[in-house]
């Protein structure tokens, strides 16, 4: 088979692991995809690099996409998401100083109580709390302000969003720069083993399904090479498949350690795929479920629905036209090419989705030949269900 080269930006998180895996199990080499993964030292480095033509492919925060053909926040481009490359997988944390205060109020740490935790982290202090974020245009930023905002005792002015590159924020943690922090793994359980913060949520606590990672691809490249786009969604899905194996986590573990793509050890890597977190020094792991999902419940699905959600976030923060950004932003979810690529792979993915969430809360995905297009279970933290309907 003729190989073809293509270079995929990534960052060095846990979630770049379909990526990571479709190259080191071949996935990528069996589509004819001869993949070179190029390490970013930044989300905004990213960005640029895919904007500017350097990179082909691109492992980008869900909302990056939507924000860059908004013209918001850089160079003003229009990139594409062919698939969703992770749902979930954030995590949040504090600095010892406010773990100590919270504690102080009455609150316990039981790593799945938004509303207790939100209402401590304000009964805790009357400062201004500084929180870091990997980039102003993520998931990270728009739940915590979601969650925050609702919380009792919260105040525009008593916090101050600041941007950090993951693999610095438990540096800032140890300095003294941030009270909080949203990051991806593995860089909340370095921050816990290098500066004694305190994890207090998983992101999926906020939100239970949240588009997380995508992979991101300028659409004028997409246009003249449809054929790699077909060949890439196909082999990270195989990669995607393979990772939520619980059998194959072990191996996955060892892949992403002993690959240069991360240098981490494993006790820095397992957290994010067992779903077992140190949430303290010192502490007894605690167990939490669907901190992460690669494939399940139609995860690599990009729902026109979720570009809707995060255009009107960005509308509301930047003064936007809501209709109109919900018209680029759709436009940015590439259902249409997800679905060429694999069902001409023999996967069943044509139709939508047979319900919607809203009217059903408590579904889950189905053994069926339509599993793949059937959502899973998607609730925000304040009991509002996430509304598939309409989409795609």
């Amino acid at each position: 088979m003729k190989m073809t080269e293509v270079r995929c930006g990534y960052l060095p998180l846990v979630d770049c692991a379909p990526l990571v895996v479709a190259k080191e199990l071949k996935f990528a080499a069996q589509e004819g995809l001869d993949l070179t993964l190029v390490k970013q030292p930044s989300w905004s480095a990213l960005r640029d690099m895919l904007a500017f033509g350097q990179l082909d492919f691109a492992h980008m925060l869900s909302p990056m996409p939507v924000a860059m053909s908004l013209g918001l926040g850089g160079f003003a481009c229009d990139i594409d998401v062919l698939m969703v490359l992770s749902v979930n997988g954030t995590i949040i944390g504090v600095s010892d100083a406010l773990d100590r205060e919270m504690q102080q109020t009455g609150w316990t740490n039981t790593f799945d109580d938004p509303l207790g935790s939100a209402e401590a982290i304000f009964s805790a202090s009357s400062k201004r709390l500084r929180i870091g974020v990997p980039f102003p245009f993520s998931m990270h930023r728009m739940l915590l302000e979601a969650w925050l905002s609702q919380a009792t005792g919260f105040a525009a002015d008593r916090i101050e969003i600041v941007t950090v590159p993951p693999p610095k924020m438990a540096d800032a943690v140890r300095g003294g720069t941030l009270d909080m922090f949203c990051v991806g793994e593995p860089w909340g359980s370095v921050a816990v083993q290098q500066s004694n913060a305190t994890l207090i949520l998983p992101g999926a606590k906020l939100w239970g399904f949240s588009p997380e990672k995508v992979l991101g691809v300028q659409r004028k490249w997409a246009s003249e090479h449809p054929a790699l786009c077909r060949a890439m969604i196909r082999a990270i899905y195989k990669a995607a498949c393979w990772l939520d194996q619980p059998e194959n986590t072990p191996l996955a573990v060892e892949i992403l350690t002993r690959s240069q793509h991360l240098d981490l050890p494993d006790q820095a890597i397992d957290p994010a795929l067992s779903g077992r977190f140190i949430t303290k020094h010192g502490q007894r792991p605690k167990q939490t479920d669907q901190f992460m999902s690669f494939h399940k419940g139609s995860a690599n699905f990009p729902w026109r629905r979720q570009a809707h959600w995060i255009a009107d976030v960005l509308s509301r923060w930047h003064h936007l036209d809501e209709t109109e950004s919900r018209r680029i932003a759709q436009a940015c979810f590439r259902s249409d090419i997800y679905r060429e690529a694999l069902t001409a792979f023999g996967e069943d993915v044509a139709q939508p989705p047979a319900h919607s969430e809203d009217k059903n809360p408590n579904a889950t995905p189905l053994p069926s030949s339509q599993e793949q297009v059937i959502p899973a279970p998607d609730r925000f933290f304040n009991g509002a269900i996430f509304d598939f309907a309409g989409s795609n």
